[in-house]
């Protein structure tokens, strides 16, 4: 049995690692995207049960990807962590403004990032095999 899906959008692939390497550790499953057009086109064709963005990438920022994503009826209600070196208040605001349900500054404990995707994924604690 696999757990929910979830697509990773940075474009750094350290980031993509660490939170493929966390969160499979936990028994969910990992998908990929470097920008937010390539997040939107994963997203449209199998929709995630939850997507973890950037702030800050080429192409399309997070910011327009989840507004694009918050419009769209098939993939509206999907929950949505942004994650971003900046850490001012007005930074969380605009994510949330945008469409994001957590702010999560980086870099990430890696208990942190399991239980926010624990929570908007309704998956209780204790589901994988723990925390690297």
């Amino acid at each position: 049995m696999s757990g929910p899906r979830i697509l990773v959008v940075d474009d750094a692939v350290t980031v993509r690692a660490f939170s493929r390497r966390v969160l499979e550790a936990d028994g969910f499953v990992v998908d990929e995207a470097v920008n937010g057009i390539e997040g939107l086109e994963r997203a449209m064709a199998v929709p995630p049960d939850l997507v973890i963005v950037d702030v800050n990438m080429r192409k399309m920022d997070g910011y327009t990807m989840l507004r694009v994503l918050r419009r769209d009826p098939s993939l509206r209600d999907v929950p949505a962590i942004m994650i971003s070196t900046e850490s001012k208040a007005s930074d969380r605001e605009q994510a949330l403004l945008a469409g994001a349900n957590w702010y999560i500054v980086k870099p990430p404990r890696p208990e942190v990032l399991v239980e926010a995707v624990r929570l908007l994924t309704g998956c209780p604690l204790g589901m994988g095999e723990g925390v690297p």
